[in-house]
C-alpha cells in the first residue's frame, strides 16, 4: 500500500473512532440530562464555542502545531468532553463543551488541509491532476467517516437495551409526548427513560475508549507533513493577515444573493438541532424509551449517507432546483406530521419512517448547499463557505438555546417559518441567476446578429 493512502486511512479511521463516540453521545444529551435543560444548554454552548473557534483558531494552530498535532490536540478536547459526562452537572458539562467547541474547528480544518496536501503531493508524484486525487481521498474519508453515525448509535442502543426492567410507559406520560411537550408534563420516571448509572458509565467507558484509541492511532501512525507544508508555503505568495480574511467574509454580505441564501445554512442548523434536541427527547425517548434513540438515529444516518451519494450522482440530470423542491416538500410534510401526530409505542415503524424521511431531506441541504455556495461564489470561495459555517452555527445555537423555554409545537412553527424563508430566498436567487443568464444570452445573440448583418453588407 502506498504511503499516502495509508495516511488517508489512518485519518479516516481516527475520525471514525472519535465520532462513533461523540455522535452517539450528542444524540443522547437532551435525553440523559433533561433536568433544567442541562443537555440542550450543553449543546447550545458547544456550538456557540464552535462559532467563535472557526473564526480565529484554525489558521493559528495549524501554523504553530502542524496538521498532525492539531488533529491530536483537538481529539483530546473530545475525550475530555466524554470524561465530563461521567459526573454530569453544570460545572463539568458546560466547561468541557466549550473546550470541545474550541477544538472542533481546528480539527476539521487540519483534516481538510492534510488530505488536500497529501492528495496534491501524490498527484504530483504520479503525474495526475491534483483535484482528481484530492477528490478520491476525500471520497475514501467520507465513506469511512459517515459510518460513525451507525456504530455510535448502535452501541448506545445495545448498552441501554440491557436494562433489566423496561416498564410500560404510562398513558399519562404519552399524553405529553410529541408536539404537546411543553416542559410541564409529568416527569418520566420509568426505567426506560432513566437508565441505571452503571449502564451510563458502561456506555461512557466505551465512548471514552474509542476516543483514546483515535488519539493513539493518529499520534503513532499518521505521518507528519510539516516539511512538505513548509515547501508549499515557500512556493506560494504570503497569505493575507487574519483580520483581512475575517473582513472579506463580512464584506461578501454586500452581495444580495448571499444575504438571500443565508436562510439555507440557518435552516440547516435549525433542522439538525431539532432532530438531535427535540425528536430524540420529546418523541423517541418519551414514547419508546432511551434505548430506542440509537436505533432510530441509525436509520437517519444511513438514509443521509445513501441519499448524499444518490443526489451527487443524479443532480447533473435533475438540476439543483428539483432536489431543493424535494427536500423542502419532505421536511414540510414531516413538520406537519410532527404537529399532528401523537407518538405511541404501538406505532413503532412510524418513528423509523420519519427519521429516514428527515435523513432524505437532510442529504439535500448537506450536498446542495455546499455545491450552490461553491458555484455562485466561485471567485470568493473561502469567505462564502465561512459565511455558510457561520449561518449554520447560528442556527444550531438558536435551536438549542430556546429548547428549554418553548413548547415543541412552537419550535415546529419556527422551523416551518425558517424553512419557508429559506425556500423563498433560494427561489429569488434562482430567478435572479436565470434573469442574468438570459441577459447575457440576449447580448450574445444581439452581437451575433449585428456581426452577420455587417458581413452581409460587406
Amino acid at each position: 500500500m502506498e504511503r499516502s493512502l495509508k495516511n488517508v486511512l489512518v485519518v479516516s479511521c481516527g475520525f471514525l473512532l472519535l465520532f462513533t463516540a461523540y455522535g452517539g453521545l450528542q444524540n443522547l444529551q437532551s435525553s440523559l440530562y433533561s433536568e433544567q435543560g442541562l443537555g440542550v444548554a450543553t449543546l447550545s454552548t458547544l456550538y456557540a464555542s464552535v462559532l467563535l473557534s472557526s473564526m480565529f483558531l484554525p489558521p493559528i494552530l495549524i501554523k504553530k502545531c502542524g496538521c498532525k498535532w492539531t488533529i491530536v490536540g483537538s481529539m483530546c478536547c473530545y475525550v475530555v468532553f466524554s470524561l465530563g459526562n461521567f459526573h454530569a452537572n453544570w460545572y463539568t458539562l458546560i466547561p468541557t463543551s466549550i473546550l470541545l467547541g474550541l477544538g472542533a474547528a481546528p480539527l476539521w480544518s487540519a483534516q481538510g488541509t492534510y488530505l488536500t496536501t497529501m492528495g496534491n503531493l501524490q498527484a504530483e508524484k504520479a503525474g495526475k491532476l491534483g483535484k482528481d486525487v484530492v477528490n478520491q481521498y476525500f471520497g475514501i474519508f467520507f465513506l469511512v467517516f459517515q459510518s460513525s453515525g451507525v456504530w455510535g448509535n448502535l452501541i448506545s442502543s445495545l448498552v441501554f437495551g440491557k436494562m433489566s426492567t423496561q416498564e410500560a410507559i404510562p398513558e399519562e406520560q404519552l399524553m405529553s409526548c410529541g408536539a404537546k411537550d411543553c416542559l410541564m408534563g409529568p416527569a418520566a420516571t420509568n426505567s426506560t427513560h432513566h437508565p441505571s448509572q452503571q449502564l451510563i458509565y458502561t456506555l461512557l467507558g466505551i465512548y471514552t475508549g474509542c476516543g483514546v484509541l483515535a488519539i493513539l492511532l493518529v499520534a503513532v501512525f499518521l505521518e507528519s507533513l510539516e516539511d512538505k507544508l513548509e515547501n508549499e508555503r515557500e512556493r506560494k505568495p504570503r497569505p493575507p493577515p487574519l483580520w483581512s480574511t475575517l473582513l472579506s467574509t463580512f464584506m461578501l454580505f454586500r452581495d444580495k444573493r448571499l444575504c438571500l441564501l443565508m436562510f439555507l445554512p440557518l435552516y440547516s442548523g435549525f433542522q439538525q438541532g431539532f432532530l438531535s434536541g427535540e425528536y430524540t427527547k420529546s418523541y423517541v425517548t418519551c414514547a419508546l424509551g432511551i434505548h430506542f434513540v440509537g436505533y432510530v438515529m441509525i436509520c437517519f444516518a444511513a438514509m443521509t449517507a445513501l441519499c448524499s451519494l444518490l443526489y451527487g450522482k443524479i443532480s447533473k440530470y435533475t438540476g439543483r432546483a428539483a432536489l431543493y423542491a424535494l427536500g423542502a416538500a419532505i421536511h414540510f410534510s414531516c413538520i406537519v406530521v410532527f404537529l399532528l401526530w401523537h407518538p405511541n409505542p404501538n406505532q413503532l415503524p412510524v418513528f423509523f419512517v420519519l427519521s429516514g424521511l428527515w435523513g432524505m431531506s437532510d442529504a439535500v441541504w448537506q450536498t446542495q448547499n455546499n455545491a450552490l455556495f461553491g458555484v455562485l461564489f466561485d471567485e470568493n470561495k473561502e469567505p462564502a463557505f465561512a459565511s455558510y459555517r457561520l449561518g449554520e452555527a447560528i442556527g444550531f445555537v438558536i435551536a438549542f438555546g430556546y429548547s428549554s423555554f418553548l413548547c415543541v409545537s412552537t419550535k415546529l412553527y419556527i422551523l416551518l417559518g425558517v424553512l419557508s424563508l429559506a425556500v423563498v430566498g433560494y427561489g429569488t436567487v434562482e430567478y435572479l441567476e436565470a434573469k442574468a443568464a438570459s441577459k447575457v444570452l440576449g447580448a450574445e445573440t444581439k452581437n451575433q446578429t449585428e456581426e452577420e448583418e455587417m458581413k452581409t453588407k460587406m
